[in-house]
Parts: structure tokens; sequence; C-alpha cells
């Protein structure tokens, strides 16, 4: 089933560079607002209500360009990570930014090039059910998984904090995801085709007449998965499912694979890994950038670099709707929380190298975000 074109709306004031990633989150207010990231250096937030319709705030975050973005889940906060390979904090509400760490801070005096300890991927991390979790976890081009304090944060990039736990990863971190039905999983998929799993866990630590015990912890990461991915081309994005049983995976050969986690001894109901084409002309293969999942019904969306953006059940292998085409490359996608409003970021992804323009069906096109009001038949999954 393909949608009307009309149905696309642009938001106002966008990022003028490369757009890399899209958050929904809902701040103290609760209101939700839409997050961005984009190679221009400025954190961006939009009220997408149609009757507003407009830019709340753009924060230059002082990282360079910024490849990753996360939202903390009582709305207060948004992390973003930069090419500098900085992690870093927005708080809302007082618009003050602060610098949490550095991927290899160590090195930060040396004349090291920064680029190669890029902050690509960043998540927040739940426990128990906790809104006002503290931990962050991020992964970059140092082949290095991070977590982070959120509360050691300091505006004074002199004296940044510690990671509290790394973990070598087996290359470069391309995308990385956290388990929403558990909250302290998390998924990284790395050059070489490879997809890591690493759980972290919280120990509550006890010391003598503190009356703050209740508030302390000690954290581990363990990697306890590194595996193969089954797709045969590098992998570009990587997604849970909602309920945590397996990841959707994306490559650069225009396919997505379902894969189940048996290591990890979660339920599949026997339903083994698959994958399949998609974001494909007749002679044309388009890499898939992006996949989002919908809240509620546990489908998905793809975009890819053919400017297109597709909803699927992945469950029963079936397309559902083929929505309206952006100018450029799909670079991110990001359901709201109720699951009626898909983001879309249609921005260049660099997959021709240096050309400055984008290869969607539209033809070159500038860096905008699009939303979309989504219906339930678009997502809803098909019966058997």
């Amino acid at each position: 089933m393909a949608a009307p074109a009309s149905d696309l709306r642009c938001l106002p004031d966008g990022p003028s560079d490369g757009i890399t990633d899209l958050r929904y989150f809902t701040d103290a207010n609760d209101v939700e607002l839409l997050a961005s990231t984009s190679w221009d250096g400025s954190l961006r937030i939009h009220n997408t209500d149609k009757a507003t319709n407009k830019l709340m705030c753009q924060q230059n975050m002082d990282a360079g360009p910024l490849l990753s973005l996360s939202s903390c889940p009582s709305g207060k906060s948004l992390f973003v990570g930069g090419l500098d390979g900085s992690v870093r904090k927005l708080d809302i509400e007082k618009s003050i930014v602060s610098t949490i760490g550095y991927h290899s801070s160590e090195d930060m005096d040396t004349d090291t090039d920064m680029t190669s300890t890029a902050c690509s991927c960043l998540v927040s991390l739940s426990f128990d059910d906790e809104i006002s979790t503290t931990i962050v976890a991020s992964a970059g081009w140092d082949s290095t998984f991070y977590l982070w304090d959120v509360e050691n944060t300091n505006a004074n990039v002199d004296t940044v904090a510690k990671p509290i736990a790394t973990i070598k990863l087996p290359d470069k971190a391309f995308s990385m995801d956290v388990d929403p039905s558990r909250g302290n999983r998390i998924a990284i998929a790395t050059s070489g085709r490879r997809l890591c799993i690493i759980d972290v866990t919280r120990t509550r630590t006890i010391s003598g007449n503190d009356e703050n015990n209740d508030n302390k912890y000690t954290y581990e990461a363990k990697m306890v998965m590194d595996r193969e991915s089954s797709l045969k081309y590098q992998s570009r994005v990587c997604r849970f499912f909602p309920n945590g049983v397996g990841l959707a995976v994306g490559s650069i050969e225009g396919r997505v694979a379902v894969e189940f986690l048996n290591e990890l001894d979660v339920d599949s109901n026997g339903v083994k890994r698959y994958a399949f084409k998609c974001h494909r002309a007749e002679s044309t293969v388009y890499p898939v950038n992006a996949i989002a999942f919908h809240p509620t019904f546990g489908t998905f969306a793809t975009g890819g670099c053919d400017g297109g953006t597709v909803t699927w059940d992945g469950l029963h292998k079936k397309k559902l709707t083929i929505l309206p085409s952006v100018p450029s490359s799909v670079a991110a996608l990001a359901f709201n929380g109720k699951g009626n409003e898909l983001a879309i970021a249609s921005s260049y992804t660099f997959e021709e190298g240096e050309r400055g323009d984008g290869m969607g069906i539209g033809g070159a096109g500038k860096d905008e975000i699009y939303v979309r009001s989504m219906e339930d038949v678009e997502v809803q999954p098909k019966k058997k």
C-alpha cells in the first residue's frame, strides 16, 4: 500500500548540515518534543504539533559535529556524542551544557586525530523501571564501549569524569540500541559485521552510617554475546524489538536481517532468523540507514538512501506501507511515544563520498526533517 506524498510536513528552522539522529522525548511539563543532532554542531528541539510546529531550542554543544543523541527518561536532560569524542549533557530547563566525559580522554592534549575517538553511538539506561537513571552508555570509532555516571558532569572541559566501565569491542561501533523491555541490555553493530550484546548490572553499596546509601550503586558491564551478523555486508543500523526477543539489522546492501537472540535464552517462539531485500531499484541497491520500531504494535519502519520509508511486519514477514519519499537519503527515523507520528530525516549520508547533495528519488536535496501522522492500518501487524 502506497501513501499520498502530501502527508509529509517539513519542520521549520531545521539543521544546516547532515542530520545524524532523531529522538522523541516527553519533557518535565509532559509535552512531547523532537530532538535532533547534525554535523552543524547544534542540538535542536522542535514541537511537532501541527498547531505549534516550531523550533523550541537550538543549542550549540561545543563538540563539533554531533553524531549521536539520547534522552534522559525523566525528560529533563538530553545527551549528545561528538566527533571530538565527547559525551555532553544539556539541562533543558536551565539551558546549561555540561561535559560528561571523553572517549580516550587521556589523549586529549596530544596531536592525535580526535575523529578516531568519535562518539558515534549513545543510549540512556534504566533499572527496575526507574526514570531517574543517571547512567549513559556510549561507543564509537575507537572500538570501545563506555559507561558513564551522569552525576559526575562538569562544565570545565579540563576536569571531565572518567568512565565507570569500559569494554573493548571487536571493531568500530556504527549503531547501538537499548532493549526497551529491560533497559539495561545493549546491542551494538560494529564494522566487520559483528553484533554484540552487553548487559549492565548494578549493585547497591552499603558503607558505614551513610544516610545516602539508598542512592549509591556500583555498576558492571559484561559482554554476553559477540557473533557475526547473518548479513553479508556491513551493518549500518541495529534496533531491538520492543519485547527484546531479537534485533532488526540494516546493511549497506539493501537488506534487513531479523535476528532472534536464542543465545541469550530468549524465547523466539520457534521463529528462525531471516533477511529480506528492500530499498532497491531495478539496477541499484541502496543502503538501509535507519530502523524505527512502533512502540505499540512491534512493527518497524526502514529508511534508505533511495529516499524511501517503508513499514514492515517482521514477525509475519510482510510489507505494510510504502510512505512518501523525501528529497534526499533517509538518515534517521523515530516514532513518537504513541506511535501516531513518524519523524524522517532527509539528509545526504555520504554513500557516494564528497558530493554535497542527496541521491534520493527526489534528486539533490537539502537537510530537512519531515513528520508524518501515522494511521493504525499503516503499522498494524498483518494477519497470518
